[in-house]
């Protein structure tokens, strides 16, 4: 049974992660059936787990498990809840992985140990457990899970239990089952998959991919007639091209262009996008295409979500900040002119299409700019993109077609998968605000003419880093490392002639402002984001002052 179709529950993971009853909440959610095999076990054999070691020791005891694990993999729509020990055989792990979508329940062993407290307390045994009775139970807990960590982590999906509910967990679960699966059935050159709770969708990356838009769209099921937005400086290079191979997979096209630039995200522009399409009499089974960069992703997209409520949405970005941030994660939305995307929604596309060849065409300022946010990437997430970085600055300034193809895939997985655990920023997408802050005062007060997007975030970030150092949180050779790389690539780590007092005004409206408190993405380490919404206002102005002064 191929995991794209079908494919089975199996959760793993050591005793009292709440296997048992968080499958038979996602069994009876789905309308499945629960087995768990150790119970199996014992029916088949008419013997208690303790009689058959004891009697026939654990050779044979794991030979029955194998046996059951195989009939049971076999059928259909089974939730199936192994022993903590199951995944450590070479065969059941084989057999596990080969036929069913893996999810290893997680917890703290002090978590377990008072789980195990619990479930003594309520049970009533008068018997006390032998795990109690030991001088360090926590302990005993820890040394054999160690020994099974690196099997757990083989799992197809991780749910960590130590402060969910039983149908918070299930809910984890299903969603995890539900992402390998559509991850297993996508297109095997996507470059990632972003899965929500509501769509799932490829991002594919690559040379000259641009040919290939027409079919890709055709294999997303999407039909009628093509909407192209684009603005004045890609519609010229692209836009014509684009509408041709649409036209070769028979989509009927039409285009809208807009002047280029920050200031097009506008309710006023997208007022005369909903007239155009109003007056081509567009409709729900037509969609819009997104060709540009950031601004033009978000408007169209923006536009896609809210015309009849919403009309499939295809994005095609030409801009390095497109392709590895802006048209992954379906955020779109204009700006207001107290601040950057006050007005939007989360809108998933059916596919975005990076053709790396786009690039070559770019200012090279905005090129330089895009850089910002793969950066940002690898210092939130991926300390061996860093590296890679690092190492290849200069091939990767010249477009080296390999490495280039390369860092932007990684670069777009990196966001494709903090998205898919997030989608709407309830909690882990926060990180991929790192730098933001700032960055998006910067561009408030300055009208959003004078800086680039990346350009604001490369600053942000050396404010971030700086202020993380301030804290206490970060090693002052990881802020120089930052500093040092966003210099490589040619971005600021600082600027002038700002007015502060509008910096910090645009920051209090911005969107991650929660409670009247401004949420700062701050680093421990690379790849150790923290969140705080306790940092002092007087210490964020000192920053921020040292940033406009340098």
């Amino acid at each position: 049974m191929a995991k794209g179709t079908d494919a089975n529950i199996i959760l793993t993971g050591f005793s009292y992660t709440g296997k048992t009853r968080v499958g038979q909440e996602v069994a009876r959610r789905l309308g499945w059936s629960f087995v768990d095999i150790d119970d199996e076990i014992v029916r088949v054999c008419g013997k208690t787990i303790a009689d058959i070691f004891a009697q026939d020791g654990e050779g044979r005891f794991r030979e029955l498990e194998t046996e059951v694990l195989g009939k049971v993999c076999r059928e259909k729509h089974m939730v199936v809840s192994t022993g903590g020990g199951a995944i450590a055989s070479d065969s059941n792990r084989e057999l596990m992985l080969g036929s069913s979508v893996v999810v290893c329940l997680e917890a703290k062993p002090s978590t377990i140990y008072q789980r195990l407290l619990k479930d003594t307390e309520e049970s009533g045994e008068q018997e006390v457990r032998p795990l109690l009775t030991v001088p360090d139970p926590q302990g005993r807990i820890e040394s054999p899970k160690a020994a099974r960590q690196p099997y757990y982590a083989l799992s197809d999906w991780t749910v960590h239990t130590d402060n969910l509910t039983i149908g918070e967990a299930a809910d984890e679960v299903i969603r995890g089952w539900r992402y390998i699966r559509r991850v297993k059935a996508a297109p095997q050159d996507a470059a990632c998959v972003v899965t929500t709770a509501t769509e799932s969708y490829p991002v594919f990356v690559g040379w000259d991919s641009l040919d290939h838009l027409g079919k890709r769209m055709r294999d997303a099921g999407l039909g009628g007639r093509a909407h192209v937005v684009s603005d004045d400086q890609v519609f010229p290079l692209y836009g014509d091209r684009v509408k041709g191979i649409l036209e070769k997979d028979s989509f009927a096209t039409d285009s809208k262009v807009v002047p280029q630039g920050e200031r097009s995200k506008s309710f006023d522009t997208a007022v005369g996008i909903y007239d155009w399409l109003v007056a081509g009499r567009a409709e729900r089974g037509d969609c819009v295409v997104a060709l540009g960069g950031g601004m033009v992703g978000d408007l169209a997209g923006f536009v896609a979500a809210t015309f009849l409520r919403g009309v499939p949405l295809v994005q095609v970005p030409t801009s390095l900040v497109g392709m590895v941030d802006s048209a992954i994660g379906g955020k779109v939305g204009i700006d207001h002119p107290e601040g950057k995307n006050l007005i939007g929604s989360f809108y998933q596309p059916k596919l975005v299409l990076a053709d790396i060849q786009t690039l070559t065409t770019l200012p090279q300022r905005e090129l330089v700019s895009g850089w910002a946010e793969v950066i940002k990437h690898a210092m939130i997430r991926d300390w061996q993109l860093l590296e890679i970085l690092e190492q290849k600055s200069a091939d990767l300034l010249k477009l080296d077609k390999q490495d280039t193809a390369g860092v932007v895939a990684r670069s777009a997985a990196i966001k494709a998968e903090v998205v898919s655990a997030d989608e709407k920023e309830q909690g882990l997408r926060t990180i991929l605000n790192y730098g933001h802050t700032i960055a998006h005062g910067l561009e408030a007060a300055t009208g959003y003419a004078r800086f680039l997007h990346g350009e604001a975030v490369a600053v942000g970030m050396a404010g971030a880093a700086i202020l993380s150092q301030r804290l206490g949180m970060l090693a002052p050779e990881v802020v120089e490392r930052q500093r040092a790389l966003l210099k490589r690539f040619g971005l600021p780590t600082s600027c002038s002639g700002v007015d502060i007092d509008s910096i910090l005004r645009a920051m209090d409206l911005d969107k991650k402002v929660k409670g009247e408190r401004v949420r700062w993405v701050l680093l421990a380490d690379i790849g150790q984001t923290v969140i705080r919404d306790d940092v002092h206002r007087e210490l964020a102005v000192s920053v921020i002052r040292e940033l406009l002064q340098s």
